[in-house]
């Protein structure tokens, strides 16, 4: 899994890509987590256009991630979101826990206010 990260409005984007499972697990909690760990109030998307598998591992980054930002009033937002990763979230009960947008566009305007 490959994962770039790049800044807009103050917004940090996390691009990765491929699947989401065993080692990548880690590969994305160290790309995440940093960049939580140092914003005051972290503002984070995930960007899942290139992302055709995640586990339970993976969602569990996600929501550890989740957590660290919440406690720093931070947030977390998820767009291009693919119906087999969608599925799992529902499935999983923790659609709720993230904010859905349509684009990085609008994610990067709704994560701003």
């Amino acid at each position: 899994m490959a994962t770039e990260i790049r800044q807009q409005d103050g917004i940090t984007i996390v691009e990765p890509s491929g699947k989401i499972v065993g080692p990548a697990v880690s590969e994305l909690r160290e790309v995440i987590l940093p960049e939580i760990e140092a914003a005051e109030a972290p503002r984070i998307l995930i960007n899942f256009e290139n992302v055709n598998m995640i586990d339970s591992s993976g969602l569990g980054a996600l929501m550890e991630a989740r957590a660290l930002a919440s406690r720093k009033d931070g947030r977390i937002g998820v767009t291009n979101v693919g119906k087999h990763i969608r599925n799992l979230i529902v499935l999983s009960r923790i659609v709720n826990q993230f904010e859905h947008f349509d684009s990085v566009t609008d994610a990067v305007s709704g994560l701003s206010n």
